[in-house]
């Protein structure tokens, strides 16, 4: 299991203002913070960084890899940053993934930069027609993607299949509708293809102190589907895989729901199987 770390993004202050002013430090210490929790990858998040984009994601990817001995994942909608992160990539460390192309034609060039930098890549099953409806309408979309790469000389190999991730607070039936897509894109393929979310997107829109808990236990049901990759705090999907036989237990009934930790793992499990609606406050209910 690959885990990308997922705190170094344009959208939080702290990231922001380090930018801004090109202060390494913050950057590095949330570098180092995510490797040391167990990342494997730490991805670098500009947005589309319209103005400096390519000497902002050079200086993103230098600055990370002063400080840690890992790859980066290039996450920019920019063709010409993604370019010019790959080129000062330091490959001893693995081999980077650019974050990302789709069905969206406007994106399929950033499959010519993975062959030609020998990048791997992510692969999001989106296009312009929209959030896809279920998960045969996502490996629909995840064929003509893998069909695309071969097209453009990438090997199956090197692409990792995403299947979009939507807010429980407002998607709540695509929880499961991910898992399935997970387990058909394995199917598509000898050897199955990879995969990878963004972790944290389930919780989006949900108050703050039950976020960790929602991202845990879906990356303990992400993981019993095969996932291979997962864009995340790392101190939280580390944390559920020292305990996974803990949430085995719970599911299997070996271990009731009796203290808080046990009853939060039930009833959230109980909200992303679609068992029980949604609410804010579900945890108090």
């Amino acid at each position: 299991m690959l885990i990308i770390g997922e705190k170094i993004s344009i959208i939080a202050k702290r990231v922001r203002e380090a930018i801004i002013r090109r202060d390494k430090l913050p950057i590095q210490e949330m570098s180092k913070t995510q490797w040391q929790e167990g990342a494997g990858m730490i991805d670098a998040n500009i947005g589309p960084a319209e103005d400096d984009a390519e000497d902002l994601m050079q200086w993103m990817v230098t600055t990370i890899q002063e400080s840690v001995p890992l790859p980066v994942c290039l996450d920019t909608t920019n063709y010409k940053a993604i370019e010019a992160g790959l080129k000062v990539h330091n490959n001893e460390w693995g081999r980077p993934i650019i974050n990302s192309t789709s069905n969206d034609p406007d994106r399929f060039p950033m499959l010519e930069l993975a062959v030609k930098y020998n990048a791997q890549i992510i692969g999001l099953t989106v296009g312009k027609g929209g959030i896809p409806a279920d998960a045969e309408e996502r490996a629909i979309i995840a064929s003509e993607i893998m069909a695309r790469a071969m097209e453009y000389g990438l090997s199956l190999e090197d692409l990792y299949l995403d299947p979009l991730v939507l807010q429980i607070a407002t998607s709540q039936d695509h929880a499961m509708k991910v898992l399935d897509a997970i387990r058909l894109f394995q199917e598509m393929n000898d050897p199955p293809m990879k995969t990878v979310v963004g972790l944290s997107n389930i919780s989006n829109g949900c108050p703050r102190t039950i976020r960790p808990i929602i991202n845990k236990c879906y990356f303990y049901m992400l993981l019993n589907a095969g996932l291979s990759a997962a864009i995340a705090n790392p101190s939280e999907t580390s944390d559920v895989i020292k305990q996974r036989q803990l949430y085995h237990d719970i599911v299997s009934g070996k271990i009731p729901a009796e203290d808080e930790k046990t009853k939060q793992i039930s009833k959230t499990l109980d909200i992303l199987t679609g068992k029980i609606l949604y609410a804010h406050s579900y945890l108090e209910m």
